[in-house]
């Protein structure tokens, strides 16, 4: 079974790269008693272990991977009209951003991303072009900057304002990359493996994988499963096929061959592909090419890691809505612990 109540709480978490400490006191309490020891890097990474059931011999060292922060936006600055001008943090379509709802600074204080009605861009034709996010503002409903800056200031985080919801086969929320691979390792954690198992709940993936490239940096794991969130493509399109439009919700999780970052190791996505076919599990294989995940720095760490991606499909990832399938979710977890138990 799925547990939707933690899936929703951290979800709903604030955690915008580099400031991802509310979801990792969520991951923290939920793991603390069912791993040997945590440890909090300068990085703001969060690295629990699990020893092996047995050890009596020189146990294999095994990693998963998934980062804590999300895509969102930072004020940079208030106007004379209270008005609070923000750049994205990570990557984000501005197409996305128009009028949606969002929480802005540590109080949380509620705004929408301000644009013009469609009644003033007519005249000038701008209705054929997308607005730049430069070019947008946060409407907090102040009357003045004095009225903004009692509530909020430069170089505070903004969430989109998403809730998380049940809506039966799916799920529905922000985040999902990638919340959804820390969930999954928060539920790994409660068993005890053949092999030591290092979890690294990392930060700032989204701005250039820069948790990642430390996280396995003091324990050199002998293999490395990155659990992530992928785009799904099972969505409306233009009649001319497009080979991107993969995965889809439903149908199970996805290995990650190759991407911009890591061509991941053949051995263990033949381990992958080799349990899920003998318990039948459904699997997806990701484009080749596309994307990018804390895989590409950890697989360069010192003298290299055997390193995996397997991933969660998400429509309209990095987005203020996100949607995935609590079947892919079931099915993953079913897959890795399946894996592990032939590691030796």
């Amino acid at each position: 079974m799925i547990d939707l109540k933690l899936i929703e709480q951290l979800t709903n978490a604030w955690g915008v790269s580099g400031n991802e400490n509310q979801v990792r006191q969520i991951i923290r309490k939920q793991i603390e008693k069912n791993v040997d020891d945590i440890r909090v890097d300068a990085m703001g990474n969060l690295i629990a272990f699990k020893k092996a059931k047995s050890s009596k011999l020189k146990a294999m060292k095994v990693m998963i991977a998934g980062h804590m922060d999300e895509v969102g936006l930072m004020v940079t600055s208030i106007d004379k009209a209270g008005y609070l001008k923000f750049d994205k943090v990570g990557g984000i379509d501005n197409r996305v951003l128009l009028a949606k709802r969002v929480l802005v600074g540590k109080d949380r204080t509620p705004g929408v991303i301000g644009v013009k009605p469609i009644h003033m861009l007519y005249r000038k034709g701008e209705h054929k072009k997308v607005s730049s996010h430069e070019d947008l503002f946060i409407d907090i409903g102040a009357s003045s900057q004095e009225e903004a800056q009692r509530s909020v200031n430069p170089g505070d985080y903004v969430m989109f304002d998403t809730p998380c919801e049940d809506w039966g086969r799916l799920i529905k929320a922000k985040a999902f990359d990638d919340r959804i691979g820390c969930y999954m390792m928060i539920e790994l954690l409660k068993k005890r493996y053949s092999f030591d198992l290092y979890a690294a709940f990392t930060t700032q993936e989204e701005v250039g994988l820069r948790g990642g490239r430390v996280a396995a940096y003091r324990h050199l794991p002998d293999m490395a499963f990155i659990l992530e969130g992928t785009p799904a493509g099972d969505f409306p399109q233009s009649q001319v096929k497009d080979v991107s439009r993969t995965p889809a919700l439903g149908k199970g999780p996805v290995i990650t061959v190759m991407d911009r970052t890591v061509f991941c190791d053949k051995g263990l996505v033949k381990l992958l592909t080799d349990t899920a076919k003998a318990n039948r599990i459904p699997v997806q294989i990701k484009r080749p090419g596309t994307g990018g995940t804390d895989a590409g720095r950890i697989h360069m760490t010192k003298e290299g890691v055997k390193t995996v991606v397997l991933a969660i499909p998400s429509r309209y990832i990095h987005s203020p809505v996100c949607l995935i399938s609590k079947r892919d979710v079931a099915a993953g977890m079913k897959l890795m612990e399946e894996t592990f138990k032939k590691i030796r």
